[in-house]
C-alpha cells in the first residue's frame, strides 16, 4: 500500500474554506482506498506553517497514477492553486516503513 500526504499552506485565512471546497472534489475519485482532507490541528508547538493535510491510501502505485490522471484532480488543481501558498507532498510504500526501533 502507498500512502499520499500532502500539505498545504493557505496564506489568507478567508481562504481557507474555498481550499477546502476544491480539496473535497479529489473524493469523488474511485482510486483511492481512502482519501481524507482536513485541516491541521496547530498542536505541534514548533511548527504551526501547515493550515491543510490531504491523506490518501492507494493499493499500488498504478493506483496512484490512475489518481493523479483522473479529470477531477486537475479541476481541484485550478480551484486551490490559485489560493494555497506552498504545497509538500510525500509518498511512500508502507512495506518498507519502519515501525520499531532500529537496533
Amino acid at each position: 500500500m502507498i500512502r499520499h500526504i500532502v500539505l498545504f499552506t493557505v496564506p489568507k485565512h478567508e481562504d481557507l474554506d474555498a481550499v477546502l471546497d476544491g480539496l473535497s472534489i479529489l473524493t469523488g475519485i474511485p482510486a483511492a482506498t481512502r482519501l481524507e482532507i482536513a485541516t491541521n490541528m496547530k498542536a505541534d508547538r514548533f511548527d504551526d506553517g501547515i493550515d491543510v493535510v490531504v491523506y490518501g491510501e492507494f493499493e499500488d502505485e498504478a493506483a496512484l497514477a490512475a489518481y493523479h490522471a483522473h479529470p477531477l484532480y486537475q479541476t481541484s488543481i485550478e480551484r486551490v492553486r490559485p489560493l494555497r501558498g506552498r504545497r509538500f507532498a510525500a509518498d511512500y510504500e508502507t512495506a518498507a516503513a519502519i515501525t520499531a526501533p532500529r537496533a
